[in-house]
């Protein structure tokens, strides 16, 4: 009996194994479909439109994209441009459509991967967690600077006081919307397009929620990091399509340290030079602001002592360059000293985010995002940079610049009730008595 248990144990462990085996090829040949997704995401950038088409297509294959790519980057460049000039709302919104983009391809890309096409409620609920998450993140950014004027407005009050109660209840609405739509045999497919959906959400929303904390904090915060990305990327491809040599990393093949290094040293003169232009216009360094004197937003004001020429002794091992006539002392706009952590960060850590692209693109087999912009591929293709570098700057201010402006500090103490408030006015004025700032009331 002992022995014909122990065969059966044994024949069982054998028929678990065999279709373990076929489990494991099945799940192997449907990753292996699934995966491959060159056919379905379309590429953009072997793409030329119209008359474009026609000018370029005597040309090599290598001058061909280079051509297409040079010409959308001016494009885009302009664009830029016309978007500053349009002032901090135009810079906000442009931000808001980039992000909606983005989160639409990385989207597109994991609705493609499982290829279930009647899978139940994927894309409503991807959507309502987008708006879910930038409620929430854009809430907290209006609480903290129209806090004031928000208070004003007696409908509005309720919406600021229980800003965070009601983005958790909109996010358990689509928590439970999520769990009443699986379905039993698409099970593990639904949680990973929900796992999917939360990772797009964490690095598209949270990230364009910070580029707009940066707008608040001054243009110049907004502009010259985003300027030092777009010229690291431009010169790193001019410097590695004619000089490189020698490859960088494997997730890049085309990538090279000739470009690596070239477009290093081109984004730290370039944040110098445009740091020093942009100090001199209030417009781009004055944080933005509600005026209650005028009524409306406003971005005038003193420029801070960041933004103010100052003069700083020459290093003993620079002495050589009196030689050529300078002083000992050079004066600088403090700002220009900051830019100098900004460009390293742009040109060392931030290519690191188009790497990151690259091998989620080569997970999946595709060579694009997508196809919006002729030459460079989709709208994540080229703000896959931009992303780490946002969270850089942010952090950046926080811990070595910001500090809580009044207007921001009223905002919170209308948050409290009429007694609180009344009760840190005396314990305000008694401390400014004491130390002689405010005189003492009869």
């Amino acid at each position: 009996m002992t022995e014909v248990r122990k065969r059966r144990e044994s024949d069982g462990k054998l028929l678990e194994s065999a279709e373990s085996d076929h489990i494991d090829s099945e799940d192997d040949k449907t990753t292996k479909a699934s995966t491959d997704l060159s056919g379905t995401i379309p590429s953009g950038t072997d793409k030329a439109p119209g008359l474009l088409e026609w000018l370029v297509r005597d040309l090599p294959d290598r001058w061909r994209n280079w051509a297409v790519r040079a010409i959308f980057s001016l494009v885009m460049i302009g664009f830029f441009f016309l978007v500053i000039y349009g002032g901090p709302l135009a810079l906000m919104i442009t931000t808001l459509v980039v992000q909606v983009k983005c989160f639409q391809e990385i989207i597109n890309i994991g609705y493609a991967v499982y290829r279930i096409h009647g899978l139940p409620w994927f894309r409503s609920l991807s959507w309502y967690f987008l708006l879910t998450s930038n409620y929430f993140f854009y809430g907290e950014s209006l609480v903290d600077y129209f806090g004031v004027v928000i208070n004003r407005t007696e409908g509005l009050r309720f919406l600021v006081a229980y800003h965070r109660f009601i983005s958790f209840s909109l996010y358990c609405g689509g928590f439970v919307w999520f769990v009443l739509s699986l379905v039993k045999k698409y099970y593990m497919k639904q949680f990973s397009l929900f796992a999917w959906t939360h990772v797009a959400l964490l690095i598209v929303v949270t990230q364009s929620y910070l580029i707009i904390k940066n707008i608040f904090e001054g243009l110049i915060w907004f502009i010259v990091p985003v300027s030092m990305i777009i010229c690291n990327d431009i010169m790193a491809y001019v410097f590695g399509f004619f000089f490189g040599k020698t490859p960088l990393i494997k997730l890049s093949p085309k990538k090279t340290w000739e470009g690596f290094i070239g477009g290093g040293i081109s984004t730290v003169f370039f944040g110098l030079g445009i740091s020093y232009v942009m100090c001199q216009y209030p417009y781009f360094v004055c944080p933005i602001e509600y005026s209650e004197t005028l009524g409306r937003m406003t971005m005038e004001c003193e420029p801070s002592s960041l933004f103010r020429l100052q003069g700083y002794s020459l290093p003993v091992w620079l002495g050589w360059l009196r030689i050529f006539g300078l002083s000992d002392t050079m004066y600088l706009y403090p700002f220009m000293l900051h830019s100098l952590a900004l460009s390293l960060f742009s040109s060392v850590i931030g290519p690191f985010g188009g790497f990151f692209a690259s091998g989620f693109k080569r997970a999946f087999k595709i060579k694009d995002f997508g196809d919006v912009i002729p030459g460079h591929g989709g709208i994540m293709d080229r703000f896959d940079c931009q992303f780490l570098m946002a969270t850089f700057v942010n952090v950046y201010i926080s811990s070595f610049i910001q500090t809580d402006s009044p207007q921001k500090l009223l905002s919170q103490v209308l948050y409290l009730k009429a007694e609180q408030q009344l009760q840190l006015f005396h314990m305000l004025r008694e401390s400014l008595e004491n130390r002689n700032i405010l005189a003492p009331a009869n």
